[in-house]
């Protein structure tokens, strides 16, 4: 098991009972991403945690397969998707963009500042999505303050206490860019932008992405 595998194998019973931080910008990202889907869809999420996005995505397409590299996260995932009765969902252990695969639609919520080989995956995500197919994020923008000067002040102490936190094995490894950054990563794979937003504002604030493949 690698080391972030264990370090959210141990973080996964309070994870999931940790309430949604802002519920109101979840829902709206929520209601953006199922305005995209199809009732016909096979969708890939990355990083699905304890599955309660995908659970929620489930009924609006026909099958979601929802991956994570901690058994731990994703055998509450299996739990919560079978009390829940949802029999389109599959759960899969991994930390790498499968290679193979029919998929319209892949997503990654609050991933990817989680992982240092980010545009690796958004080139492995091109690489599997047919032309037109839509890849949908949300990721931490650790470099954008957000507004104001509290707003730069909490980034700044976030920004401070990472390292702390990571040297007594309380947060795992984190990656700092801001939205341009992480839009400039996406085009560069391959995408065209179709809406972007910040939902929460932050601070940090949380980038929202919908991209579309560009045709060849």
């Amino acid at each position: 098991m690698t080391h972030a595998a264990s370090f959210w194998d141990k973080a996964a019973p309070k994870y999931a009972l940790s309430p949604i931080a802002d519920p109101v910008a979840y829902e709206y990202t929520l209601g953006r991403t199922r305005s995209y889907l199809q009732p016909g869809d096979q969708v890939l999420e990355l990083g699905c945690g304890t599955g309660s996005t995908a659970l929620l995505l489930a009924p609006h397409v026909k099958q979601i397969t929802a991956m994570d590299l901690s058994p731990g996260m994703l055998a509450i995932a299996r739990d919560k998707t079978e009390k829940a009765g949802v029999t389109n969902l599959t759960f899969v252990e991994g930390d790498t963009v499968p290679a193979t695969g029919r998929y319209d639609v892949a997503m990654g919520f609050s991933l990817f500042h989680l992982v240092p080989d980010m545009e690796a995956r958004f080139a492995a995500i091109n690489d599997l999505l047919p032309e037109g197919g839509y890849f949908i994020s949300k990721t931490a923008c650790l470099n954008d303050a957000g507004d104001g000067l509290t707003g730069w002040l909490k980034t700044l102490m976030i920004r401070l206490a990472i390292p702390v936190m990571q040297l007594f094995g309380k947060a795992p490894y984190v990656r700092r860019f801001s939205a341009r950054e992480l839009e400039a990563a996406v085009t560069g794979a391959g995408f065209e932008i179709v809406e972007s937003g910040n939902h929460p504002k932050g601070p940090p604030p949380s980038h929202y992405i919908v991209a579309r493949k560009r045709k060849t």
